[in-house]
């Protein structure tokens, strides 16, 4: 049998510190820190609700990030 895959590492970050910030400045800090998967929505996304160990997730109105969530 194969072996489970290895998810990658949650960063030690606080969702919070992305709200208010510009979409593409939001983006390249959490590339920095360490996430291996960003992705923007604008508000009232239809989405699945899996979790996704790495991602966050950025609702974003008028190119600023409204809303942060990890998964």
């Amino acid at each position: 049998m194969a072996p489970l895959p290895t998810p990658p590492d949650q960063p030690e970050d606080h969702p919070e510190r992305y709200v208010g910030l510009a979409v593409p400045e939001a983006e390249r800090l959490a590339d920095e820190c360490g996430w291996s998967t960003v992705r923007t929505l604008p508000p009232g996304s239809i989405i699945t609700m899996e979790f996704l160990q790495g991602r966050l997730n950025f609702e974003a109105e008028d190119a600023t990030v409204t809303r942060c969530w990890v998964g």
